[in-house]
């Protein structure tokens, strides 16, 4: 899957959250890059996307004038997956909204609770 490719899956995705997800994403980039550096992953350990920013649940009334938050989703790692095409997107999807998830607050042992860890 090339880079064109990725991101359609990624758009398509965003395109069919529910309205309230639509409406919560405020100032929030959704970026694909093909591998995370060092800063993001510094033991390259197959990170397959990150939520870098300040959660929604921890903004208060005076969170204005800030950079965007950025969700990172990693193409090369999702690839290294080797997964059939179909479950190659369902993981992709997977991968955003778990980010999207820790943009609304939900930290990594909830989602493991819940099923999205």
């Amino acid at each position: 899957m090339n880079h064109s490719q990725f991101e359609d899956v990624i758009r398509e995705a965003i395109d069919s959250l529910p309205d309230w997800v639509h409406d919560a994403l405020d100032n929030v980039e959704v970026l694909v890059i093909d591998e995370p550096d060092e800063e993001h992953d510094p033991e390259r350990q197959g990170l397959l996307g990150l939520y870098i920013g300040l959660p929604l649940s921890e903004r208060g009334v005076d969170y204005a004038g800030e950079l965007p938050d950025v969700i990172y989703v990693f193409r090369r790692p999702h690839l290294e997956l080797g997964l059939p095409p179909n479950q190659l997107r369902d993981e992709i999807v997977r991968t955003l909204i778990h980010e999207i998830a820790h943009y609304f607050g939900i930290d990594d042992d909830h989602l493991d609770e819940i099923g999205w860890g």
